[in-house]
């Protein structure tokens, strides 16, 4: 990791060429060098056009500038910005010059996020919610992210650390001043009373995790069912392109494949896998393995059989929801909706609108009286479930002293501390920063 206290400058738009490119500067000497390429400074915070040159007087391009001085910026520090045409060279030019300015240097990925992070501009939660922001295919996604970003998460959490805070104080206040008139001896029964409150709010809160990181990174619905039962034709229509190869040759399909769809804008991970059958044949039994194998993980399966046969309702590991589809229901014999959840043809396209709007009742279940104020990654939902696991023993360890429960309590806020960042989680910013482009 270079120094903090460097300058520090990247292209922060898209790839070129483009009709606009945009160049972020942040650190210490970021108005110095600017200043050093347009003449002089334009007011902070105002656009305006300006002839960048080289400093020696060569002209790279004319372009838009703006400056944000510190405290008032993204990170914290001096910051500028520098629109120019969006050419290859034109940017290459203007990144050299920048290259040659003492202790200013190119920016590493999520250099710029990190030291608004280190500057107290943002939290961690925060920070995650501007990646997931910037990665965002659907509208749920960034209606998610947005909640994130904006603080949404973070101001749910401060609030149930500083009761947690406050919990401890009154608590220790017993402890060492029991004596004193001006201190009740009744606050442990108001402090545990909010207490049983916070954990139920939290237990509430790491319910919706689940479909926090379903909303984040996709529905997983896998199709599952024998050789020939139309799953690769299935995946195929609801892609509306060819992403399996389908052919009348029973196990064709040996991997898993998968197709992102997007449902009323959530997204949706479709999962096409091999026939599950009884077979000696070695590569095809590896490829029903990994089949059972991501029925196990998944969120929603179908199970497929030709209108006739039965579908199989019971995977090994699975314990969620299965909805049976009788397939080739334009050229099958007649069939009842009692036997299956939905009849579909992949031909004539029969049943694949239903089918679109069972998976979407599926999700709206799921999100039912859910607000978007949810935990969506794996990490926050392991260190909710340990702050409420630590909150649990506090209030379950009556026979235990003031002081250990009180210690109960420190652990359960120190872990949603290391949710927002609040508690030293420094072995996680290099894992969380290396997900943004340089630039951000």
């Amino acid at each position: 990791m270079h120094a903090a206290n460097q300058t520090i400058y990247a292209l922060s738009s898209g790839s070129l060429p483009a009709g606009v490119a945009v160049i972020r500067i942040c650190g210490r000497n970021a108005l110095h060098a600017v200043e050093a390429l347009i003449g002089f400074l334009p007011p902070a915070r105002q656009a305006a056009l300006k002839t960048i040159r080289t400093r020696n007087g060569l002209i790279l391009d004319r372009g838009l500038v703006l400056i944000f001085p510190g405290p008032g910026s993204f990170t914290g520090e001096d910051c500028a910005e520098i629109q120019v045409h969006g050419g290859k060279a034109v940017v290459s030019a203007l990144l050299a010059e920048l290259e040659s300015f003492d202790d200013c240097r190119l920016a590493e990925h999520g250099e710029f996020s990190r030291r608004a992070l280190e500057n107290g501009k943002m939290d961690l939660v925060e920070v995650e919610g501007l990646a997931d922001l910037i990665g965002a295919e659907t509208e749920m996604q960034r209606r998610l992210a947005i909640e994130h970003a904006a603080g949404g998460l973070s101001d749910l959490y401060e609030g149930w650390a500083d009761r947690l805070t406050r919990a401890r104080a009154l608590i220790e206040a017993e402890l060492d001043f029991a004596d004193e008139d001006d201190v009740p001896g009744s606050v442990s029964d108001l402090v545990w009373r909010d207490m049983e409150r916070l954990r139920s709010e939290l237990s509430v809160h790491l319910a919706g995790a689940a479909f926090g990181e379903i909303v984040r990174d996709g529905l997983r619905v896998v199709i599952a069912g024998p050789p020939n039962a139309g799953k690769s034709s299935l995946i195929n229509a609801l892609a509306k392109r060819e992403v399996a190869i389908v052919t009348d040759i029973a196990g064709t399909t040996r991997d898993v494949l998968h197709v992102d769809l997007n449902i009323e804008g959530y997204a949706v991970r479709l999962y096409d896998t091999a026939g599950l059958r009884e077979t000696e044949e070695i590569v095809e039994r590896e490829g029903i393995r990994r089949a059972l194998k991501t029925v196990a993980d998944a969120d929603l399966v179908l199970s497929l059989a030709e209108i006739g046969h039965v579908a199989q309702t019971d995977f090994p590991g699975f314990s969620g929801k299965v909805l049976t589809l009788g397939t080739k229901a334009d050229i099958a014999d007649a069939a009842t909706d009692a036997d299956y959840d939905l009849l579909i043809s992949s031909i004539s396209g029969a049943g694949l609108r239903q089918l679109h709007q069972l998976i979407l009742a599926d999700l709206q279940e799921r999100s039912a009286s859910l607000s978007l104020a949810l935990p969506s990654r794996l990490r926050h939902r392991n260190l909710l479930s340990q702050s409420l696991q630590a909150l649990v023993a506090a209030l379950e360890s009556e026979d235990h002293g003031l002081d250990i429960r009180a210690e109960y309590l420190r652990q359960s806020g120190n872990s949603l501390g290391r949710i927002t960042g609040r508690v030293d989680v420094e072995d996680l910013l290099d894992v969380i920063f290396s997900e943004f482009c340089i630039g951000k």
